[in-house]
């Protein structure tokens, strides 16, 4: 099982959030910051509004003509977006607005976007081409000439301030995921409605921890997702319990256990390879299929880091016809590349005569010498492209642990998949994790039914 020690590792492999709360010590907590993208707001918000002060009252001309006046708006929670249609970053981040505004003016949240465009008429078209529906204004002069700008400390665009209803800042930000990860967090969608229940299924190296979560009211056999862990991770981490609860809501039923060695499945980590975790993942598919409840037609698998490998190459060994969908997030194939350098985690050793045992982390963490002797051979990509089926691709092009053109090759040897590439997210997807577990659910949701 698992050792306590691990919990540092851990810290490379979890949002940021999570660095923050789980280090053991300040060399740790540099060692984590090291391995994360770099923030821009540390360089390009430091001058907007802070949080926690009174967000400034302003008066301004709407696209028609009309005068807006933000204090109208007092009791509600508002998005000031600061934009202009010439600006290319703003423009690339219209898409995510549009969603983040479909999904959350429902919920009460007024958004405005605050224009730097001096043209009225190239304006009024971006708005019509872009399909942007919430209130505008602007001053319609240049950028460092608004008096707008100088007010919230605006040097750059895009940028959003988050207003709560008493007209306190709660975030100034130039990036996106930040704005909805904050929003999800201020308007959760609440825990789905399941019945849970703890099951021990048998696995590589003895019994594996596993909950069974069926949505709650839906009767006869239902499809069911496998949710896999990454290096070290566990079925209770925060990614695997969001993956659950939004599939869930999708009404698919979820399998997340602890691989052997992992959390309280039994086994030793020292133990553990790529192999007999392919050997869990199938014990635990081949569980599921036995289930009454569960309709063995339709059986997707989501993946994380090294669980995203784990899920490739059951895939590519159990074919199309019983993987009904795949979902691999920063899936961690550079784990062969790892083993044939000889640095695993920072763990330097001899890839070609690995020890019995390789200490990690100060010695708290032992990795077996077979891990690496299997990984050096691993055929990753070679399993993977025996499965034809439906899947995506999720992984961000700041992550520090599995550069996303690891991602980018599952992409391209599984013709018609999906690859979403987030800019600037981390391993853990820390930006905002609710968006990597929208798009992968999503994606299983809408393939799961296929047959």
């Amino acid at each position: 099982m698992i050792t306590q020690g691990l919990c540092a590792l851990l810290l490379l492999l979890s949002p940021l959030s999570s660095v923050r709360t789980s280090a053991q010590g300040q060399d740790q907590r540099h060692n984590a910051a090291m391995m994360m993208p770099q923030d821009f707001d540390s360089k390009y918000a430091t001058d907007l509004v802070k949080a926690g002060t009174e967000a400034p009252d302003f008066k301004m001309k709407t696209v028609d003509g009309k005068t807006f006046k933000l204090s109208k708006l007092r009791g509600k929670y508002v998005v000031l977006d600061f934009w202009a249609s010439w600006c290319p970053d703003c423009r690339r981040d219209i898409p995510e607005m549009l969603r983040m505004y479909d999904h959350f003016h429902g919920k009460g949240v007024e958004f405005v976007g605050v224009s730097f465009d001096t043209d009225a008429q190239n304006w009024k078209k971006a708005l019509l081409k872009y399909g942007i529906r919430w209130t505008q204004v602007s001053e319609l002069v240049k950028f460092h000439d608004a008096q707008i700008s100088k007010t919230y400390g605006v040097k750059w665009i895009p940028s959003m301030v988050l207003i709560d209803p008493q007209g306190k800042v709660v975030l100034s930000t130039v990036l996106w995921p930040k704005l909805e990860r904050t929003l999800t967090e201020l308007f959760p969608e609440g825990k789905a409605k399941a019945i849970d229940e703890k099951v021990a299924i048998e696995g590589s190296k003895g019994k594996l921890s596993a909950i069974v979560s069926r949505p709650e009211g839906v009767t006869g056999r239902m499809p069911v997702t496998i949710l896999m862990h990454g290096f070290g991770g566990n079925k209770n981490a925060q990614l695997m319990t969001l993956l659950s609860d939004s599939l869930l809501r999708h009404g698919i039923a979820t399998v997340r256990f602890d691989f052997n060695g992992h959390g309280e499945s039994e086994g030793k980590f020292e133990e553990m390879t790529v192999p007999n975790e392919i050997e869990d993942a199938k014990k635990v598919y081949a569980y599921v299929c036995s289930q009454p409840w569960a309709d063995s037609t339709r059986v997707a698998l989501i993946g994380h880091s090294q669980g995203g490998v784990v899920a490739s190459m059951t895939a590519g060994e159990l074919g199309e016809k019983r993987v009904a969908a795949v979902a691999l997030m920063a899936p961690a194939a550079v784990l062969r590349d790892d083993a044939i350098r000889g640095n695993t985690f920072g763990s330097v050793y001899d890839p070609l005569d690995p020890p019995a045992v390789i200490p990690m982390m100060g010695g708290h963490v032992k990795l077996g010498g077979n891990y690496v002797r299997t990984a050096f051979r691993l055929p990753i990509y070679e399993t993977a492209a025996k499965y034809h089926g439906p899947a995506c691709i999720v992984h961000g092009t700041g992550d520090r642990i599995v550069p996303y053109t690891y991602g980018e090759r599952f992409h391209n040897i599984w013709k018609g998949s999906e690859y979403d590439e987030l800019p600037g997210f981390d391993h853990g997807f820390g930006q905002d994790l609710y968006r990597a577990v929208e798009l992968a659910c999503n994606y299983v949701a809408k393939n799961i039914n296929r047959k």
